[in-house]
């Protein structure tokens, strides 16, 4: 069973070149995502965030593994970082910066096997923040 990885399937976006900029298109991605605000060195949400997006990354995988005969690698933590004033970047107040942090899911995975996956690891291990905030 060949395993995907988005990583090789798309290389010129997880491995550009280190000496010259690129323009890239990036075509879409389906991501489980969770918004949160705050220093991610001392929050605890953004820690419950990262710890959700595996959990269900995870049981997505073994599921289409299991049911759908189709291996994965689990993509790369990825993350959008923003604030209200984007001075807050330069002086580093942690505290005002929102951020989503997102797993690209493969091509294949269905709505259904991410609200079972989530039901899933809910059932089991029950992160707060696995059972609303993953989209």
């Amino acid at each position: 069973m060949e395993k995907y990885d988005v990583k090789r399937a798309h290389k010129k976006l997880y491995l550009p070149s280190t000496k010259e900029f690129t323009e890239v298109d990036v075509p879409e991605f389906r991501y489980l995502a969770i918004e949160g605000i705050g220093d991610p060195n001392r929050s605890t949400a953004y820690g419950e965030a990262v710890e959700a997006l595996y959990s269900v990354s995870y049981a997505v995988k073994f599921a289409s593994k299991r049911d759908l005969g189709r291996d994965a690698v689990v993509g790369p933590l990825e993350g959008l970082w923003w604030a209200d004033d984007m001075s807050t970047f330069v002086t580093r107040d942690k505290q005002a910066w929102k951020w989503t942090m997102m797993i690209s899911q493969p091509p294949w995975i269905t709505d259904e096997m991410i609200e079972s996956a989530k039901s899933a690891v809910a059932a089991k291990r029950n992160p707060v923040r696995c059972r609303s905030c993953i989209r």
